[in-house]
């Protein structure tokens, strides 16, 4: 056996991995409104997460042209925008919202101040 099917056949730690590499978890649709400043991923599961394009600098500046000149990568674990010169990941999606989540929840609950990150 060499290393590569060790590797291979090793089982991912991270419960993001696990939910990428393991559940095939990819990003089936991509759906971009720059002008409500607002990015829709759409999974395999069915599920959907929201985000904020201003959170990504490259995206925010992007004209609507370049912003929907966009691909899917690694089978839809990332997103390639070439003119932009710009990549994410499906993990990096899931934890900017599950970031975003836990911490209007915290707001929610505690007192009338405002957290961010």
């Amino acid at each position: 056996m060499n290393t590569s099917d060790k590797m291979s056949n090793k089982k991912a730690t991270d419960p993001f991995d696990r939910l990428i590499f393991e559940y095939k978890l990819r990003a089936k649709e991509l759906i971009l409104y720059k002008e409500l400043d607002l990015m829709i991923v759409i999974f395999n599961n069915g599920k959907i997460i929201k985000l904020n394009l201003s959170d990504y600098p490259k995206l925010k500046k992007a004209t609507k042209k370049q912003l929907n000149n966009w691909k899917f990568t690694g089978g839809g674990i990332g997103i390639r925008w070439e003119e932009l010169d710009e990549d994410l990941s499906i993990k990096g999606f899931i934890k900017a919202a599950a970031l975003n989540n836990m911490l209007r929840s915290l707001q929610e609950r505690g007192n009338d101040k405002k957290i961010t990150a």
